[in-house]
């Protein structure tokens, strides 16, 4: 039985490998994504609850982490909502639907807070069969080239981005 809880600092360790087994092996590669979750939780809106692990066996086998994003159109902020950066299942514990129950949690949180969306760079076939559809269905893009069948935004409530267009800004995590 797959279960979802909130990370504990002592699962960072953990996290860590997990997400560099996770991404090494893919077409894309590690990209230093286990950096960039430790440089996500200094920022000062990183929220524990938006940061959770999937455990199988009361073992660690995924990992989930959402940060906030911010819709700009001409210089002026829009929106505030959140992206998933990175969703890591450890290699053999993939295609079981882990990813999906952990989302989905994550999600679950991040709707009764309030946020309106959920952006996310990632793989078609998987996201879309997840909810979520290309942003630029709602005129909302990403701040770098990125092919427009990967980049995918989900409401939290319905019309939540009647009124939003623009493009996304991401904390400095993602920069440095």
């Amino acid at each position: 039985m797959i279960t979802v809880r909130t990370i504990e600092p002592s699962d960072y360790q953990t996290v860590e490998k997990l997400i560099y087994k996770a991404f090494i092996n893919t077409e894309e590669g590690y990209g230093n994504e286990a950096e960039l979750v430790a440089k996500l939780r200094k920022d000062p809106t990183y929220q524990n609850d938006f940061e959770g692990v999937a455990l199988k066996n009361d073992r660690i086998v995924g990992h989930g982490l959402l940060s906030e994003v911010y819709v700009y159109k001409e210089d002026e902020k829009v929106s505030t909502g959140l992206c998933l950066a990175p969703l890591a299942v450890l290699p053999k514990e993939q295609k079981q639907g882990i990813g999906a129950k952990l989302l989905s949690e994550l999600e679950s949180r991040a709707k009764n807070e309030g946020y309106p969306f959920i952006s996310i760079l990632g793989h078609p076939g998987y996201y879309a069969k997840l909810g979520y559809q290309l942003a630029s269905h709602y005129d909302i893009y990403a701040p770098f080239p990125a092919p427009d069948n990967v980049y995918f935004i989900k409401e939290l409530k319905t019309d939540s981005l009647a009124n939003v267009q623009g493009t996304i800004s991401y904390l400095n995590a993602f920069n440095d």
